[in-house]
């Protein structure tokens, strides 16, 4: 397991820089930044990701399942500026009395979590406003380090790639030979039950009626850069064009969508 997923602060500001450089830059060519934006984060963890928005005057909101990460970002934000402007809550998105309707949905490495993609998708329309938008952004399952692998306790096994895509029987035997806990094995197998691909990805959105406005695939994802150092790459054009196969070598895909039945 890396630092960084035990030093949560130090993820947090991680979340930031990456939202600020290339997030942010991303949605600007369809997405007024500024203080009249209002932004929902789905999964936002601490809210590192919103920051960012904060820092420029946006109204945000996140909402998370786990409490302590709620707590923490609350902790966070305590001197912010425009602490005034966000709120941080603590439950189940699809139980949430607490929430409106947002310019701006995002979810950066949060729908490969998801059970059931395509209810998720059809139901997160109820709080997006008309001519609203929403970023996601996820590792395909495929990619060398899908199966987040990266969190393991076996330093073997962090840097091991590819080898989540294993049928599931061998890909928990190894887990277990390399002497991770009973917990850590059922968090990663939960994440193998809901990896998904970009084919499956468009399917759903296609599905639930959303026009993808902006897109863009990662040979190097953005945030390696603040985690490992390296250089963002976009992906080849002629392999990311390539069904299947891209999956295995593309480690993030980022959307720009909205809602078909408000553009027309």
């Amino acid at each position: 397991m890396q630092e960084r997923h035990k030093d949560r602060k130090k993820y947090f500001n991680e979340q930031v820089v990456t939202t600020e450089k290339y997030v942010i830059p991303f949605l600007q060519e369809f997405v007024k930044v500024d203080s009249s934006l209002s932004v929902l984060e789905i999964g936002c963890g601490e809210g590192g990701n919103l920051k960012p928005f904060l820092d420029l005057g946006c109204s945000v909101t996140g909402v998370d399942f786990a409490k302590g990460k709620i707590e923490n970002g609350k902790k966070y934000f305590k001197e912010h500026r425009n602490k005034n402007k966000i709120k941080l809550l603590a439950e189940d998105i699809y139980d949430s009395q607490n929430l409106s309707q947002y310019n701006l949905i995002i979810m950066r490495d949060v729908i490969e979590h998801i059970h059931d993609q395509n209810r998720f998708m059809n139901y997160v329309k109820k709080y997006l406003k008309p001519n609203g938008k929403i970023f996601l952004a996820f590792p395909p399952w495929h990619n060398p380090f899908g199966g987040h692998q990266q969190v393991c306790k076996s330093r073997v096994l962090s840097i091991l790639p590819y080898f989540h895509i294993l049928p599931t029987p061998i890909y928990k035997g190894v887990l277990k030979v390399f002497g991770e806990s009973e917990n850590k094995i059922e968090g990663l197998l939960e994440i193998k039950s809901t990896g998904i691909t970009i084919e499956r990805f468009e399917i759903i959105l296609q599905k639930n009626e959303y026009n993808i406005e902006k897109k863009r695939d990662y040979f190097i994802n953005p945030n390696y850069e603040i985690k490992f150092g390296l250089k963002p790459r976009r992906g080849i054009p002629i392999v990311s064009s390539i069904p299947f196969l891209r999956n295995f070598v593309i480690t993030s895909s980022y959307y720009l969508v909205s809602n078909i039945e408000f553009n027309l």
